[in-house]
């Protein structure tokens, strides 16, 4: 089975390289952009087959150059959400995919691909239908017009497509291989450098009727994203658009807790509330940013009513057991 992973550089697309070597498949395309010399330690473990620039691929991929392609997981994206050049992001995140998708489609490739759950935006329902979609930056938007074109090209009915189309809409994921994404690493990554570096970790304030911490995000470990991912791959004939998160939401306070108990637990101290925690100065609250007004998500949380009627059954990890987890792994 020849599988190619664009954005396999990445945090999401070089987790599932590693999903997929688990299970011995290493006949793997490669395609990222290592402009940013660093990621490719995200894949110096990993067994591939071939690696490619993104600035030649697509156009080969096109041409039948690679022969027979099972699977495209398609990963490669601008992913930064305070990117304010939209040309930028439309040509990364919505032409290129398109292009993608004729190119599959001709060939017979299966096409599974990052959507976001930034298409709802400033909706307080998450259901994969376009009365909730209102994208809040330029990001969300270029997300939302591809999985906008799947409908169309199918008029609504995924079944229709010759070879299986699906699209992922991430919540807030978290975990290891996410250390070159900057500012827009997870929260759960920042805090780890933070406790280590002044012995505590930082959350907003009071913004948008929740008081300090208490925003709360649909926050999904990386090993679940990478099994909803494979189950699809191993179910060609269920198709669509679909959210991927754990289906519950949490506030921020629940991850800086869960933090600081795991780095605490590692030293042989022990457990606190956040109470406890916070009068321990060890979770201090920071003014919200003027800069995110108006354009952050308070409270998200995936309906996976539509992804548990696919079949699939997986049992997602809530915020303490996975950033428990990765705590331990970002300690070694």
């Amino acid at each position: 089975m020849k599988i190619v992973v664009t954005g396999a550089a990445g945090f999401i697309g070089s987790n599932i390289i590693k999903g997929l070597n688990a299970r011995g498949i290493t006949n793997i395309i490669a395609v990222d952009d290592l402009t940013e010399g660093d990621k490719f330690r995200n894949i110096a473990d990993l067994k591939i087959a071939d690696y490619l620039d993104k600035d030649v691929f697509y156009e080969l991929f096109a041409e039948n150059a690679f022969g027979k392609v099972e699977a495209v997981f398609h990963e490669g994206a601008c992913s930064d959400t305070m990117e304010s050049d939209g040309k930028y992001m439309m040509d990364n995140n919505y032409t290129l995919s398109c292009g993608l998708f004729n190119a599959c489609q001709q060939s017979g490739t299966r096409l599974l691909y990052a959507s976001s759950a930034a298409t709802y935006g400033g909706s307080d329902t998450f259901v994969e239908s376009p009365e909730y979609e209102l994208p809040l930056n330029v990001y969300g938007y270029s997300k939302l017009l591809f999985d906008q074109r799947m409908r169309l090209e199918c008029n609504n009915n995924f079944k229709k497509f010759k070879r299986q189309v699906v699209g992922f809409r991430y919540f807030n994921v978290y975990g290891p291989r996410e250390q070159h994404k900057g500012r827009m690493a997870s929260v759960a990554f920042h805090q780890f450098n933070q406790f280590n570096a002044e012995g505590k970790v930082k959350l907003f304030g009071e913004y948008g009727g929740y008081a300090q911490g208490a925003q709360m995000r649909d926050f999904v470990f990386i090993n679940d994203v990478v099994a909803v991912n494979l189950w699809f791959l191993d179910n060609p004939d269920k198709s669509g658009i679909f959210n991927l998160g754990s289906g519950r939401a949490q506030p921020f306070n629940d991850v800086a807790l869960s933090v600081v108990n795991a780095m605490r637990a590692k030293k042989g101290e022990a457990t606190l509330d956040l109470a406890g925690a916070a009068k321990a100065g060890l979770i201090e609250y920071v003014p919200f940013p003027d800069a995110l007004r108006g354009k952050y998500q308070c409270y998200t949380q995936a309906d996976l009513t539509n992804l548990r009627a696919s079949g699939c059954d997986h049992q997602f990890a809530d915020v303490q057991s996975g950033v428990t987890q990765y705590m331990a792994t970002l300690s070694k």
